[in-house]
């Protein structure tokens, strides 16, 4: 596993937009219409911008998998944030979604464990490498990475079938939220 740098942002973005295009809590906020992937590549992008500015983004040796995560105590609000923010609504979520994206962001913090967290944002492997033990490998060096941190790892899911494999790296399901679809919150404490 290695830091992502900036000049890897098509690849992560190419990985994730391919992962999640069917994925229902991310199609939720993106506006649905003839422009959704390029809602959902905007919407990874920003992603991208946000965990390069105050967390971290992980790329397999191969660049087949890859992982954003954030450190929410990190996040600060500047004119760049802002910014990223205005062009998320623009490009991705719409006006009209805006206000359900924020009530559902809010909702899911507001159960966020206690401590420091690193939230796993998007985790995905290429389809060409899935059922091969990649993303197994990045996700166990993700873990590694959050113990050394002394961090939570938490995570959502709306991929019931994810769960089992979530649970393999010691993740447990603490809240279950309803949109109109299930979204399961995850979290691996830090080992005593």
């Amino acid at each position: 596993m290695k830091r992502a740098a900036y000049s890897d942002k098509s690849r992560v973005v190419q990985i994730l937009t391919e992962s999640f295009r069917d994925n229902k809590s991310v199609n939720y906020i993106i506006k649905q219409d003839k422009h959704r992937i390029e809602r959902l590549t905007n919407l990874i992008g920003y992603s991208f911008g946000l965990c390069y500015l105050f967390g971290d983004i992980f790329l397999s040796d191969d660049n087949s998998a890859c992982a954003l995560i954030m450190r929410p105590d990190k996040k600060k609000t500047t004119l760049k944030t802002i910014g990223l923010d205005i062009k998320l609504i623009f490009s991705s979520i719409g006006f009209s979604n805006a206000s359900k994206a924020m009530r559902r962001e809010a909702a899911i913090k507001k159960h966020h464990p206690c401590g420091p967290l690193y939230y796993l944002w998007f985790i995905g492997v290429a389809s060409s490498k899935q059922h091969k033990g990649t993303g197994s490998r990045l996700m166990n060096e993700i873990v590694a990475e959050a113990n050394n941190q002394k961090r939570i790892i938490c995570l959502e899911t709306s991929t019931l079938q994810n769960i089992p494999w979530y649970q393999k790296f010691g993740f447990t399901i603490y809240k279950e939220l309803d949109f109109g679809y299930r979204l399961y919150c995850l979290k691996r404490d830090v080992p005593k």
